[in-house]
């Protein structure tokens, strides 16, 4: 017997059979009376054209028919869609948050992961938060997806049914690196899922510093191995000597802690040669000073 990813997949799987059926059946059939009209009644035939009268059983027939089918698709559909909202109390809680361009999961304990890992048959609630921009989170294979907005908590349930590995994705356009936007689901027997967790480090095991560019987004535009991004990388950034416009003119600079903080509370003064104005706001008020010092710390070590 066919046992699906997730226990959502029969529900929606037949649901999508039901819908692509019937419009399947609806293309078929009036492509068909199309052709038969265009042949039937074609200027050849009838040179004359003829006031065709009023037919009420044809009238009642074309509103009844589509309404009726109209209606058993939105049941069906909300047959399926209705188990997904109701979460059941033994599911274990994994926070999702997704970042431009990257997911993180954060297991109970305080443990952080790059990738999904799922013990077998567990439900499982993902809380899902967004630090930048919207994205949507995606899980083909278990026939699931939720939008994650700034601002606005979001969730989702299911219970993995099936060994595996299974593609994760975005699917809200998030900037220039979307595509790069995915990550694993990993569905391990509950032996290897509790070895697996008790190896994860905690989440404050990550220098300060990293955890607040993170947090802010800031790891989504500027790259950590000398990459280019959106904008300069971190890596080896501090004590570089940049080429940058200020009020339309050249001029080079050494990058201290005094420009990285001006670069934070006032990104469009000083625009580093070769990128663009106006791609950051400002972080003034919403990244503290000491925040900043722990951020100057962090990016000291990026050599």
């Amino acid at each position: 017997m066919y046992t699906g990813a997730s226990n959502f997949v029969e529900g929606v799987d037949w649901v999508f059979k039901l819908i692509f059926g019937i419009g399947f059946f609806f293309l078929f059939l009036i492509t068909g009376m199309m052709i038969y009209f265009a042949i039937r009644y074609n200027r050849k035939r009838h040179p004359k054209a003829e006031q065709i009268k009023d037919n009420i059983a044809l009238e009642i027939a074309w509103i009844t028919i589509p309404t009726i089918i109209v209606i058993l698709m939105f049941y069906y559909g909300y047959a399926a869609f209705q188990p997904m909202i109701w979460v059941p109390r033994d599911s274990m809680q994994v926070k999702v948050t997704g970042r431009m361009w990257q997911w993180s999961f954060e297991y109970p304990g305080g443990r952080q992961a790059n990738e999904l890992v799922l013990p077998i048959n567990q439900p499982v609630k993902l809380n899902l938060h967004s630090v930048d921009v919207i994205h949507g989170f995606s899980i083909p294979d278990f026939r699931v997806k939720e939008d994650v907005v700034p601002g606005k908590d979001n969730y989702m349930w299911f219970k993995p049914q099936r060994l595996g590995d299974y593609e994760i994705f975005c699917t809200a356009y998030c900037g220039v690196r979307h595509s790069y936007m995915g990550s694993k689901v990993r569905v391990v027997t509950q032996k290897d899922f509790t070895h697996w967790l008790a190896a994860l480090p905690l989440a404050s095991a990550e220098p300060e510093g990293l955890t607040i560019l993170k947090k802010n987004a800031c790891i989504g535009c500027h790259s950590m191995d000398g990459s280019k991004l959106v904008s300069v990388s971190f890596k080896g950034l501090f004590g570089k000597t940049e080429t940058v416009i200020t009020n339309g003119k050249q001029r080079k600079v050494m990058v201290d802690d005094t420009y990285i903080i001006a670069s934070v509370y006032e990104p469009d003064k000083d625009i580093v040669f070769g990128y663009q104005k106006g791609i950051m706001k400002s972080y003034k008020g919403l990244i503290k000073e000491d925040e900043m010092k722990k951020i100057i710390d962090y990016l000291k070590t990026l050599k």
